[in-house]
């Protein structure tokens, strides 16, 4: 089969690889129809991250897949070949104490015992499992019994292969930002997870959203859609960012503010956030090292601390944006001082899919029909990964047919 690997910074490849095949009696094989383009994919392409150094020239990349079951292992009866799924990005059994309680990204079936990790996950490296991505043709997935969430037949991809990824996880930061009944809340970077996080608070109540980023064609987007937008471009500093914000949250600040930056992979949005820190370049861990995920490099952390600087006193912050290292501190004082409530967590796809399903009606409340700036051929990866980490071409949401 075909598919998108990884070869080293900047570097990936549309190459013939083995097609994927049943292993275990809880696997599936899916025949991938859409597959997207993630920030997170850019942490990798851009060895902007931690896991950078887990990485294998010829891992297959990607996490975002919607497709059709083209074969089960004896112990999935819950789907059939011809069925349509979308698969969560993480490797869940469903059963374990973890996923009981709602946190299927910590599955305790799937993670790694010998590091210190949630659960397995698709497309991410020997640090999650070594488990191949699904920017391919096919893609073999793990416990089936459990994952894919099978969604109807008709409407494109494009309505529901969201839920493999950005709208759970923009689901989940907003949840966890406790924004509360007709309050504020801004969103730092509005990249597909901090655009779709501003739609969904809006819709469940938020009386006002801001968004904050550096990019022309997102902040066009987010104020399409009733999101008051500012670009720290057009302030001389932080401090006059922050007043300027203060003026539309009656001058305390929002009630929350959701960080969906993370360990950004572009230089330009965390210089303007504010004095971002130099990520040292990292070898790859030997040894007992490799077995550590701590302590292997520092995050770079201007947006989160800006989100503890904006966010009203009393008020929550809710990390959407992933973090990939351990040497940055956090603004404990300022946190405690001002009474934060701090959130944050790798997604739980399947406990929040049941709550967006009713958003991906007919009317398309979320504008998931149109969300893709771009599709394009699987074949075309390598000129996706380039024109969606320079944010040429207007590009904001890649999405690729194998």
């Amino acid at each position: 089969m075909r598919a998108v690997t990884w070869q080293g910074e900047r570097n990936v490849r549309v190459e013939t690889v083995p097609d994927p095949v049943i292993r275990e009696r809880t696997d599936a094989i899916v025949r991938v129809t859409s597959t997207g383009l993630c920030d997170f994919d850019l942490r990798l392409y851009e060895r902007h991250d931690t896991l950078a150094p887990f990485m294998k020239p010829g891992d297959v990349l990607g996490h975002e897949a919607i497709g059709i079951v083209e074969e089960t292992g004896s112990e999935v009866t819950e789907l059939k070949p011809g069925d349509r799924v979308v698969v969560p990005f993480h490797i869940a059994c469903g059963h374990c104490w973890m996923c009981s309680a709602g946190l299927p990204a910590q599955c305790r079936t799937t993670h790694d015992p010998g590091r210190d990790t949630g659960a397995a996950l698709i497309g991410h490296g020997e640090l999650y499992g070594s488990v191949p991505g699904a920017q391919a043709e096919y893609l073999r997935v793990p416990q089936a019994q459990f994952g894919p969430i099978r969604v109807p037949e008709g409407p494109r991809d494009d309505r529901f292969v969201y839920l493999s990824d950005v709208l759970p996880s923009a689901w989940q930061a907003v949840q966890y930002a406790d924004v509360p009944p007709a309050g504020t809340v801004a969103v730092l970077g509005l990249g597909p997870l901090g655009d779709m996080a501003c739609r969904i608070a809006l819709q469940r109540g938020a009386s006002h959203a801001i968004g904050v980023d550096v990019v022309p064609e997102r902040l066009a987007r987010a104020r399409k859609r009733g999101v008051e937008v500012f670009d720290p471009g057009d302030y001389e500093s932080q401090d006059e960012l922050i007043a300027a914000i203060g003026t539309h949250t009656f001058g305390r600040g929002p009630d929350s503010v959701i960080d969906a930056v993370g360990t950004e992979a572009h230089d330009g949005l965390l210089a303007r956030l504010a004095l971002a820190r130099q990520v040292s370049g990292a070898a790859r861990p030997q040894g007992r090292a490799a077995r550590r995920t701590s302590g292997t490099g520092p995050d770079r952390t201007a947006a989160f601390h800006l989100a503890v600087a904006l966010v009203r006193r009393g008020g929550t912050v809710s990390l959407g944006g992933d973090y990939g290292g351990a040497a940055d501190p956090l603004s404990l004082m300022t946190l405690s001082d001002k009474h934060v409530h701090l959130r944050t967590g790798r997604t739980n796809v399947n406990r929040w899919s049941a709550d967006i399903m009713s958003f991906l009606a007919d009317d398309d409340p979320l504008g998931v029909d149109d969300f893709a700036t771009h599709h394009l051929p699987l074949e075309q990866a390598p000129h996706a990964y380039d024109i969606f980490v320079r944010g040429a071409d207007g590009a904001v949401k890649i999405l690729m047919r194998p």
